[in-house]
């Protein structure tokens, strides 16, 4: 079985690589039968050095970081790299830049799905970087989707409860509450659909069960893992 290797940049946080890691090997077991699991290779970083250089700016000291990762798993013999993060998406152009091997990213993989569902006015719940940094919006723009973000109170709520609750591993109710609150407004205002755009928030919001049409980045970029790293796999093995 020629299976690619999939290359993980993790940490960021561990609540959510984990997500990744489990969500991987279920979808090959599934897809490929039997004890099957995923060949992977993962860069797991230091997340509070990495939270020290966005809350001081220092996007190129973190693009230098995550870049020295990917090369590190493209060396170690990975045939893709992901950066399981939205936020950290910030910085991709410059980590792919600096590998040979292909960047799948979670933001045209969010799109294409959105695109293919129809929805083009999404809400987008993620960390204060993501919703207001602005590179988020433009990515999506170019692909014909046209992201909202909450009110400023919305938005402090939603970053609060990623790093101060869910980066943590704590999942409160109380929380679920005032994100489906702010689900709730943004259906009002014309949203058609919803982003969970940041890769902890599926610890706490269930797609499948919101007011909107609910897409999680984490199991989209996750299933775009997949794909690649089976490409051509299934074929073979019906031959």
């Amino acid at each position: 079985m020629d299976m690619r290797t999939i290359g993980l940049i993790g940490g960021m946080s561990f609540e959510s690589s984990a997500v990744y890691y489990r969500q991987i090997n279920e979808t090959v077991r599934a897809r490929l039968g039997g004890l099957a699991s995923g060949e992977i290779i993962m860069h797991s970083v230091n997340f509070e050095e990495i939270v020290a250089l966005q809350k001081a700016g220092r996007w190129d000291q973190a693009a230098d970081r995550l870049a020295r990762a990917a090369e590190g798993l493209e060396r170690a013999g990975a045939d893709c790299i992901l950066i399981c993060t939205n936020t950290m998406h910030l910085v991709a152009d410059e980590v792919a830049a600096r590998v040979a091997i292909p960047l799948i990213n979670i933001i045209d993989e969010t799109a294409a799905s959105l695109v293919r569902n129809g929805a083009r006015r999404p809400l987008l719940l993620a960390t204060r970087y993501t919703m207001e940094h602005g590179f988020y919006a433009e990515r999506m723009r170019r692909q014909g989707v046209e992201v909202m973000v909450p009110d400023a109170g919305g938005r402090t709520t939603t970053h609060d409860i990623i790093f101060d609750e869910l980066c943590a591993g704590h999942v409160k109710n109380c929380s679920r509450e005032k994100l489906m609150a702010i689900i709730d407004k943004a259906r009002a205002d014309g949203a058609d659909s919803v982003i969970l755009g940041c890769t902890e928030i599926c610890l706490i919001l269930d797609p499948a069960h919101l007011p909107l049409q609910g897409y999680d980045s984490t199991t989209i970029h996750a299933d775009a893992a997949v794909e690649f790293a089976l490409a051509g796999t299934l074929g073979r093995q019906a031959a």
